[in-house]
């Protein structure tokens, strides 16, 4: 009986003649002439932008459709020292974007500072603007309101803040109503409105508030060398949080931002984030990738948004306290560890739902409820059942009468989409938003049956059966004796890498298992032998048992395999800081010998 495969292996087509001749071009190996020509750099042109961003390659912010109406009102304001308030977020996007424009803003205005800022408590608030806030901000004296990662879809407010006297910009990069259209405001910013020319579709939100700053700090009186050397980089550390925290495309103008922010973060002067960094054990390191970023950075900040007050985030990163930055950043890192053991909890009753009812796992997308889950952990939760059926999922958390909702997707199934079809034959939802791969949304309690039923029905007319087993991209072929210290170095140059620019996985093969050994029950370390070369290769993931894999394949000791992996560096000196392989997944040889 024929063991179903874990992946569906694809690799790209390449002319081994055009990539020789590129690799001959650039002076550089073959393997990676063939990666560029596969992320489609084919131009030495193109090669010198990829592999050496910098700060000249951002585009012109004034590129952004209403940009310009934007930039004079806050200058209108900072001059008469206007009260300004900045309405956030409560994730690491709407943070940092509130940290960024209020730091160029009062930079601008000198002294005492003009703006105030509302981060909303996921909770008792949730997401998106609320009227209430904008009345108490109108009653202490705000004329001018602009939103960050929030606002695109905010009709009801934005027509609050018209009858109120407020003159509201909105940025945000959530996709805009299509049939609503946009909110009535004195500017919209946003790079996914209709008719704006600005090149980068892709900014987060705090890129979208990032642009508006940088174009306040180019038009201010502050010295261009000023702005250009030391303010944009300075920013910038704080954006490459953002922008990989909310996995947006890692190419283009994000590659630079992560890029340079990477390599300014190595150096943090906040003594908040200096001491978050400590934390997370990210300092002292002479670089940095957007994976520590978003595995050990990312989540410490969101804690709070999930689990506490949001606010406590611009605080720590705007206080000049050493003191104070410490508390903050110690509450954090102990609201990490609540939010861990909160989601642990729920992801078992998760496990145990998706092992009593294997329908739910095989629907053409996954709908889970449940009563005590907390809302701030939805959305990572919606991500491991993602991992654990590849199926579009929507996890949901009752409380009184409304379920809070949140869901993350596959690739080629547009989740936005679907639920705006959903919506749109029978209107269900109190509110939703979001994107091709994460949306957010609520609704009532007893509506959850019918979302499950109408999601699953558009979900099997728009997915093909080939869509629901994961792809495994395998970049090039790469023999193992190839693995050397030089070649490890060209890769890092790939660097950062994320959304849109992967980390390579190499396939090779045919390739003896020299040994193997059983780690923790579930992992598996092996000595794989190619040749001359014998290399260790680590086999370890959530959703696998690797020694039962291997059983099930029939495979142990001196089989011969067809390995898929990713090249790591052992820096542990147990093992003499040897390059290892990462196991993607494997299947017997399709050659013997």
């Amino acid at each position: 009986m024929a063991v179903e495969p874990l992946y569906r292996w694809t690799s790209p087509e390449v002319s081994f003649e055009e990539a020789e001749a590129f690799a001959r071009e650039l002076r550089l190996p073959q393997v990676i002439a063939e990666l560029l020509l596969n992320r489609g750099f084919d131009t030495p042109e193109k090669v010198g932008l990829f592999l050496n961003p910098e700060i000249g390659h951002l585009h012109p912010p004034s590129a952004m459709l209403g940009m310009a109406g934007a930039v004079e009102r806050i200058h209108h304001a900072i001059a008469r020292r206007e009260p300004v308030l900045i309405y956030g977020d409560y994730d690491v996007d709407g943070t940092v974007a509130t940290v960024l424009l209020k730091t160029a803003i009062d930079r601008i205005a000198g002294g005492d500072s003009i703006v105030r800022y509302h981060i909303p408590h996921r909770i008792r608030e949730g997401y998106g603007m609320q009227a209430g806030v904008l009345a108490d901000a109108a009653a202490m004296g705000v004329r001018l309101v602009i939103s960050v990662d929030t606002g695109i879809r905010a009709f009801a407010a934005a027509e609050e803040a018209q009858s109120l006297g407020l003159d509201l910009i909105v940025t945000d990069h959530h996709l805009p109503d299509e049939i609503g259209g946009l909110p009535p405001a004195l500017a919209v910013i946003n790079p996914n409105q209709p008719n704006c020319p600005y090149p980068n579709k892709d900014l987060c939100g705090a890129g979208v508030a990032f642009k508006l700053a940088q174009a306040l700090l180019e038009s201010s009186n502050i010295p261009a060398e000023t702005v250009g050397t030391k303010l944009l980089p300075s920013f910038l550390k704080l954006l490459a949080i953002a922008t990989v925290a909310d996995a947006v495309a890692l190419t283009g103008e994000n590659r630079v931002i992560v890029a340079i922010g990477l390599r300014e973060l190595v150096k943090p002067v906040q003594p908040g984030l200096r001491c978050l960094m400590e934390l997370a054990q990210l300092t002292g390191r002479q670089s940095l990738t957007a994976t520590s970023v978003a595995f050990r950075l990312a989540p410490r900040i969101n804690a709070a948004g999930r689990m506490d007050i949001a606010s406590d985030v611009v605080e720590m990163f705007l206080t000049r306290s050493p003191e104070r930055g410490r508390e903050i950043a110690e509450k954090l890192h102990r609201l990490n560890e609540d939010r861990r053991a909160t989601e642990q909890a729920a992801l078992d009753e998760i496990e145990a739902l998706l092992a009593s009812d294997t329908s739910l796992a095989e629907a053409g997308a996954v709908v889970l409820d449940g009563h005590g889950w907390h809302r701030g952990v939805i959305g990572i939760l919606a991500s491991r059942v993602v991992e654990r059926t590849h199926r579009p999922a929507l996890v949901l958390a009752h409380e009184d009468g409304e379920a809070y909702g949140s869901g993350r997707s596959i690739p080629g199934f547009h989740l936005l989409d679907a639920l705006t079809a959903v919506h749109s034959v029978a209107p269900i939802f109190t509110r939703f938003g979001g994107h091709a791969h994460a949306v957010g949304f609520s609704l009532p309690s007893d509506r959850v049956p019918e979302l499950r039923m109408s999601l699953g029905i558009y979900a099997r007319s728009a997915m093909s059966t080939e869509a629901l087993l994961p792809e495994l991209h395998c970049d090039a072929s790469l023999p193992l004796e190839r693995i050397t210290p030089a070649f490890v170095q060209q890769l890092h140059r790939f660097e950062p890498f994320g959304h849109s620019n992967p980390e390579p996985v190499f396939c090779s093969g045919p390739v003896r298992i020299l040994d193997m050994r059983v780690l923790k029950d579930k992992h598996l370390r092996l000595r794989l032998e190619q040749g001359s070369a014998v290399i260790a290769c680590l086999a370890w993931s959530r959703r696998i048992h690797w020694p039962s894999r291997l059983q099930e394949l029939g495979l142990g000791q001196g089989a011969m395999i067809d390995v898929a992996f990713r090249i790591r560096e052992n820096t542990n000196p147990d093992f003499g800081n040897a390059i290892e392989l990462e196991l993607c997944d494997l299947r017997p040889a399709h050659t013997a010998g």
